[in-house]
């Protein structure tokens, strides 16, 4: 695979950069501010994960009292991982997130394994759970008293990440205003769940409060899976870091959109779901899968399809940003010579990587083999975890062996400490009671180390291979109207 190596910008390149915007090469822009940042952020975090994620918490734990402590810990999980995040993002300021961090820590291998593993596993896993999510909040409302027909909510659900692909290529600008316009559309739903919860209990109704922690379950394996649901739905804090070479004034502004976002959702979050259990009980949760619907029937009467249109409208949002972030950081990957060079192309007229937003878009259909969302969230998240503890576990390593890199940012060293031993924690005590997921996620993350050798480290390829790859570049080319970037 031919590579096009690029190396890390300092921050006086990022201003000339900054500098060059109207030039007219073919490169990323910098055109995210600190509004566009939060959005971004709060785009994903606040897309399908609460309106699910409930269920998988509580079935775990089996009380209310421990499944809201389990959401309070997760945000704060979320919050540490955050400031660790945000001393990588200003310290490493190159766009690609984890993937650039791992690979500036441990080397190009442990770097391919994590593009390779977002690509097969995580990523696209991640668009197909928030494409069914917005399918089957759509489709609910005409099947009320019956199953959804699980060829329909598929199709529905390929039909929305399709479009959204489109979109994210198309214009990065018209997708931006869009995130802008959905933040602000998704707050409002929680908010008005969370009214609506408050104005439940006080009318009185806090029964299901009393006792709260009676029944809790205690298996550190069922508490690690309870973890891993609530973890989903924290996901998206890290992305921004994917786009730090299209973010002005990372220094500040990463930051800045961090400190802004995690409170925030943490509240909010901890707040909805106590606004949920005040009106459904246990059990009610944990025997649907559209949580919100049965929400708004047991309270709203005739105006319970407002909810359904809301949980859409998040996941649609949620999804949206979900491509694009995800899409920079294949493409970087690519730029750096770890995948086929064609991947890291822009569009000539739109700057935007149209291939690789074409390549997660394949990929994330044939994940709707399947519509078991919370399978798919246990199976995404077990490996997206161990890569996120590697990734914090390289900030620790550099802090040895670069302890004069320049870092704007610099926390506590017991956060990042603290951090991988949970996240550690995470990862080993489910292995008995999910033993598959945990297997088949080492399996698909290994697989990619006979092609890491193939196709990087022996530098004499076959000559047919070298005639394909021409060939599919040239047809890549041609197709999307991409191009190298500039420097």
């Amino acid at each position: 695979m031919p590579s096009n190596n690029k190396e890390v910008q300092s921050p006086t390149e990022n201003s000339l950069i900054e500098c060059e915007e109207q030039d007219g090469k073919v490169k990323l822009k910098k055109e995210l501010g600190l509004l566009e940042g939060v959005a971004i952020v709060l785009g994903i975090m606040f897309g399908s994960g609460i309106f699910i994620s409930p269920k998988g918490v509580i079935q775990e734990v089996d009380s209310v009292g421990f499944s809201l402590v389990i959401w309070v810990l997760c945000g704060l999980l979320s919050m540490i991982g955050a400031l660790c995040y945000a001393e990588l993002g200003t310290a490493i300021p190159k766009s690609g997130g984890d993937y650039a961090y791992i690979h500036e820590a441990f080397g190009p291998l442990p770097s391919f394994l994590y593009l390779w593993a977002a690509n097969l596993i995580f990523v696209p896993t991640t668009n197909s759970i928030m494409g069914l999510t917005f399918a089957k909040y759509v489709i609910q409302p005409f099947f009320p008293n019956c199953d959804m027909p699980d060829v329909g909510v598929r199709l529905v659900a390929a039909a929305v990440i399709c479009f959204l692909s489109f979109i994210n290529g198309y214009n990065v600008k018209a997708t931006l205003k869009l995130q802008n316009v959905f933040m602000f559309c998704k707050i409002g739903a929680l908010v008005s769940i969370i009214m609506i919860g408050v104005a439940w209990m006080g009318m009185g109704n806090v029964s299901h409060f009393e006792n709260a922690f009676a029944n809790s379950n205690t298996n550190p394996g069922k508490i690690a899976k309870a973890f891993y649901s609530g973890i989903f739905t924290y996901s998206g804090w890290n992305y921004l870091n994917f786009m730090t070479e299209e973010l002005r004034n990372p220094f500040v502004n990463l930051p800045r959109a961090i400190y802004i976002s995690l409170p925030l959702v943490t509240g909010i979050y901890v707040l909805a779901n106590t606004a949920y259990l005040s009106v459904l009980t246990v059990d009610e949760m944990i025997s649907t899968d559209a949580i919100a619907v049965t929400f708004g029937n047991a309270i709203l009467g005739k105006f319970a399809w407002i909810l359904p249109i809301m949980v859409a409208i998040s996941a649609f949002g949620g999804l949206s940003v979900h491509i694009m972030a995800s899409s920079r950081m294949l493409y970087v990957g690519a730029r750096n010579g770890h995948f086929p060079s064609f991947l890291s192309h822009l569009n000539i007229k739109k700057n935007t990587p149209v291939p690789s937003l074409f390549f997660l878009n394949g990929l994330s259909l044939l994940m709707l083999c399947t519509s078991d969302i919370h399978l798919l969230i246990e199976y995404c998240t077990i490996v997206e975890s161990a890569f996120v503890m590697l990734s914090v576990a390289g900030l620790l390593y550099l802090r040895y062996t670069q302890p004069d890199l320049p870092r704007p940012i610099k926390v506590n060293i017991f956060f990042p400490i603290a951090f991988v031993a949970i996240c550690l924690f995470l990862i080993v005590l489910p292995i008995l009671d999910t033993p598959l997921a945990l297997c088949g996620g080492a399996l698909c993350t290994l697989s990619g180390i006979p092609f890491y050798y193939f196709g990087i480290h022996v530098k004499q390829k076959p000559k047919w291979f070298q005639n394909f790859m021409r060939s599919l570049t040239v047809f890549s080319q041609k197709i999307f109207a991409s191009a190298h970037e500039e420097k």
